[in-house]
């Protein structure tokens, strides 16, 4: 006679691979717990200037043909010095914000579009020097010009138009 017992090998194994497929399950449950509480970086790069200022129009010229004043631009207006660039918007209240060179194309595409009422373009005066010696004068000439070039360069690349402003009369 035949008793419908089972294998005590076949009956342990068994356990052994539920135990392991349980374990497998927690595990892969543990991992996705662990993910989905780990804190997620709100923090995305920053896009890139060149992209952020190709969304704002092209700069539409019969706006501000006949504007030659500082008082009248309300599109970004840069002044450019020896020690750095100066950039005023109507957004910020005509309050001047003192940058690098290099910094320029970066605040101007975090400017809000109501910062560009004519499109793409941008004034720029170019603040000569005034110094007494020889030689200091000399090297702000140079550092006005190095300012200059690579403002002017800068806006070239993101294709924004310079309206150069005449220097005021003394």
């Amino acid at each position: 006679m035949r008793t419908n017992r089972a294998d005590p090998l076949s009956f342990t194994l068994k356990i052994c691979t539920l135990k392991i497929r349980t374990l497998k399950i927690c595990a892969l449950a543990a991992s996705l717990v662990l993910v989905a509480c780990s804190p997620q970086s709100d923090t995305q790069p920053a896009p890139d200037a060149f992209v952020v200022l190709q969304d704002i129009p092209v700069a539409n010229p019969a706006r501000y043909a006949d504007l030659r004043e500082k008082k009248n631009w309300q599109n970004p207006y840069l002044v450019v010095r020896a020690d750095g660039v100066g950039l005023l918007t109507g957004v910020t209240a005509n309050q001047e914000q003192v940058l690098k060179p290099e910094e320029v194309l970066d605040a101007l595409a975090r400017l809000p579009a109501s910062a560009w009422p004519y499109g793409r373009v941008a004034a720029i005066l170019v603040q000569e020097p005034s110094g007494n010696s020889e030689q200091g004068s000399e090297q702000q000439k140079i550092a006005l010009r190095r300012n200059r070039g690579t403002v002017a360069g800068e806006l070239g690349r993101a294709h924004v138009e310079i309206v150069w402003m005449p220097a005021p009369k003394p």
